[in-house]
């Protein structure tokens, strides 16, 4: 746990609800049923995505509280709460609620050990953002993504044991993960030496109390919330009362970074992503626009060409560059460049929540629309199916986003500032690289 940081669990009134099982999995049902409905909507509502419900409610709404709320102040707080892996968790365990630990029923395999990192959640993303232009406008593809997500959970956890989906393939949690590193929450143990003691480790194997870690973590060496999914089992095991959930700063971990790669380049891809978005939703270009719709065609190839290649390499090089060039000393290693690159966490963020301020505040009437008569079909259900489209606050819109990327800019070199000495890289070659790519940004949504 952090010196700095303040322990919730202190409060009866939080600790009973962490520990309790019944919030969660309300929620989770709740969202399930949701997430169904939007399945359904797809597939069989009308094709019009600005009146399918799973349109509206999947990339209006629900984008919309994933990056402008649950990310940025909750961290891996959506996670908590997901209902895309709750159906194989229950198949797996054998119940909904009971917290008797069992052994994972089906084959309950370790997932071998080189896909344990976020190489493969950075593929599936980057596969997520090549097909975006269709699977935000096309209710059936969208359909097909949410129910391939779903059934690949349940797939996974019926051969693998714990969530494996979550931790190594879901292309949002690995940049929920990312970006959880920013948040001002965190769930520690309160003192490393009990845990080094403690017989059994029920928060990692399971006791009478729960199950264990879902997330394959062990609380004793947790340092980082990029691979904690919140699910508060090792609070609802510990026999110790030696796991906290505490309120901290925000962006203490991105200030004390790991050196991994797989991290680095995910911080990459989501800037790098960002500008896409901005460049085929938000401009003006026709031919890239129709490019990116036209799936499979040439110029749809070359528009994917182009994204990986900046992705991967481009934007990579390009910082490599930046934070080398004209450097006396040996060149920058792995390390070093993976702790530098973690000053581009706090701007990828912020580029997403400016991008999706714009996308967001012009179709929000929707919802209302589409609460009203989710499959298209002319119902009206709550007296708002009539509702005229009307973009809100786009007077504002462009100082807020201004305003936005102004503070990723001013976070970052922050970040920057105290990750210098551990990464060897000067923080002024790593501000100047953000400064050029937010004035990119900037001039792309402006």
């Amino acid at each position: 746990m952090q010196v700095n940081s303040m322990d919730l669990t202190r409060i009866q009134f939080v600790k009973s609800f962490v520990k309790s099982r019944y919030p969660q999995t309300i929620i989770s049902v709740f969202l399930l049923a949701g997430f169904v409905l939007a399945i359904m909507a797809g597939f069989i509502g009308t094709p019009v995505g600005s009146q399918n419900f799973s349109i509206v409610f999947v990339w209006i709404a629900w984008w919309a509280i994933l990056i402008l709320v649950a990310v940025p102040f909750f961290g891996r707080g959506w996670c908590a709460v997901c209902p895309i892996p709750r159906a194989g968790d229950w198949l797996q365990r054998g119940a909904i609620i009971d917290p008797a630990a069992k052994k994972p029923n089906w084959l309950g395999w370790r997932v071998p050990k080189f896909l344990r990192n976020m190489w493969t959640q950075n593929i599936t993303f980057s596969l997520v953002v090549l097909f975006s232009a269709t699977i935000l406008t096309n209710p059936r593809t969208t359909a097909i993504v949410l129910a391939a997500m779903l059934f690949m959970a349940i797939g996974l956890a019926m051969v693998f044991e714990r969530r494996s989906f979550c931790r190594y393939l879901c292309p949002v949690g690995g940049f929920i993960g990312l970006y959880s590193k920013l948040a001002p929450f965190e769930l520690r143990v309160k003192q490393k030496n009990i845990c080094a003691g403690c017989h059994g480790k029920p928060c990692y194997n399971g006791s009478t109390d729960g199950a264990g870690c879902p997330w394959d973590v062990f609380p004793g060496g947790l340092v980082a919330n990029t691979y904690c999914g919140l699910c508060f089992e090792c609070i609802r095991t510990c026999p110790h009362d030696n796991i906290a959930f505490s309120v901290r700063p925000f962006s203490v971990e991105a200030a004390t970074p790991t050196a991994k790669l797989d991290e680095a380049f995910k911080a990459f891809i989501m800037v790098g992503s960002a500008i896409s978005y901005a460049i085929v939703l938000m401009g003006t270009n026709g031919m890239i626009k129709l490019a990116a719709y036209q799936v499979f065609s040439r110029g749809w190839f070359l528009n994917a060409l182009l994204l990986v290649g900046t992705n991967f390499v481009g934007l990579p090089f390009l910082f490599w560059l930046f934070v080398r060039f004209g450097r006396s000393q040996r060149a920058l290693n792995a390390k070093q460049f993976a702790m530098a690159s973690s000053a581009l966490i706090p701007l990828g963020l912020l580029f997403w929540v400016a991008f999706s301020l714009s996308f967001v505040l012009a179709n929000a009437t929707y919802i209302m629309v589409a609460l009203s008569d989710p499959f298209g079909w002319g119902w009206n259900l709550f007296g708002t199916a009539g509702m005229d489209w009307q973009p809100l606050g786009s007077a504002y819109v462009g100082i807020l986003q201004a305003g936005v990327l102004v503070a990723g800019l001013v976070w970052s070199a922050f970040v920057a500032q105290k990750t210098a000495d551990r990464s060897k890289v000067p923080a002024w070659r790593v501000i100047l690289f953000c400064l050029a790519v937010t004035m990119v940004m900037m001039w792309l949504l402006l």
